[in-house]
């Protein structure tokens, strides 16, 4: 009688973990997309920090990440049995955020103010600014992981709470350290292309030489091509959440891609949700932005009592 119940048990468990390997496949699936603005936002985040503290500053914002999914996966499990309605506002309200922090980057890059650039250089060590990098990085982290923890729920519905809550386990882990691992391989890769050209220097190798060579010449364009995909990924981001979270811009959304289909083809309607979407993002962030300076304003001309 043991013996068989031991047997139904091993049965039981591994229908289970075939079930959440199904549900995690099609819900890796689904977050791929994330997943790619994932990388270029985080990679893009650390730009801008010394060569000897990349490495510790993403294993920061890593231990963000896992910090920011062990909430948001029992938070999401907590809100999808008892107020399921409330999952749509409150990524509508991420979406608006990234929005907002790409339009940011923007009016900083196109719109600087030195006298502000210099009185905050002056008064930030670098141990500061690095805190401050990690702290916007983990920020951004927790709106994409967010997206990526609803978009994994509503691909295990159907399944019973157990299975939710090992599925988003899965997904979390496994993005987190898909993400992180790639980002700590790309901000490395100019000192991987350094040490391949002082070896071929000593072994004469033409071979090293060469990628090492080729390293060193890529990792700076790299990164920036980096930074400029991670802005664009918050809007293009962004204004998706929105889109598919008000009825009447998703509807706009596939009458131009309808459109463009016609008149376009394949090609057409493949780039016309993306072109949309980062559209929308923009808009969305601008007048966000502009709200923002606006009530910068106000509060500073606001007489004090």
């Amino acid at each position: 009688m043991a013996g068989t119940n031991l047997l139904t048990l091993l049965d039981d468990i591994t229908t289970l973990l075939d079930d959440i390997a199904t549900m995690s496949k099609v819900a890796t699936k689904k977050t791929a997309g994330v997943l790619g603005d994932d990388l270029a936002l985080n990679a893009q985040q650390v730009t801008g920090v010394s060569a000897d503290r990349e490495l510790p500053v993403v294993w920061a914002v890593a231990k963000g990440s896992f910090l920011n999914k062990a909430i948001l996966v029992p938070a999401a499990l907590l809100i999808s049995v008892w107020l399921p309605w409330l999952i749509t506002p409150l990524l509508m309200i991420g979406g608006l955020f990234l929005c907002f922090e790409g339009a940011e980057k923007l009016v900083e890059k196109f719109l600087p103010h030195p006298e502000q650039t210099q009185s905050l250089a002056a008064e930030l060590s670098l141990a500061e600014y690095e805190k401050q990098k990690v702290k916007g990085a983990i920020r951004t982290d927790f709106i994409l992981s967010a997206e990526i923890i609803v978009i994994t729920l509503g691909t295990v519905v159907g399944a019973t709470l157990v299975n939710q809550a090992l599925v988003l386990s899965v997904i979390a882990i496994i993005m987190t350290i898909g993400v992180y691992g790639l980002v700590a391989g790309i901000v490395k890769l100019d000192d991987a292309g350094l040490y391949l050209a002082n070896k071929a220097q000593q072994t004469g190798s033409r071979f090293q030489e060469v990628i090492g060579k080729g390293l060193l010449a890529a990792a700076p364009k790299l990164m920036a091509f980096l930074a400029f995909a991670g802005t664009v990924a918050m809007f293009l981001v962004g204004g998706g959440i929105l889109v598919h979270g008000i009825n009447v811009l998703h509807h706009a959304q596939q009458s131009v891609s309808s459109y463009a289909l016609t008149h376009l083809g394949t090609v057409g309607e493949t780039i016309s949700p993306l072109i949309f979407n980062g559209s929308l993002g923009v808009l969305a962030g601008a007048i966000v932005v502009l709200m923002h300076h606006a009530w910068a304003i106000f509060k500073r001309k606001k007489p004090t009592k």
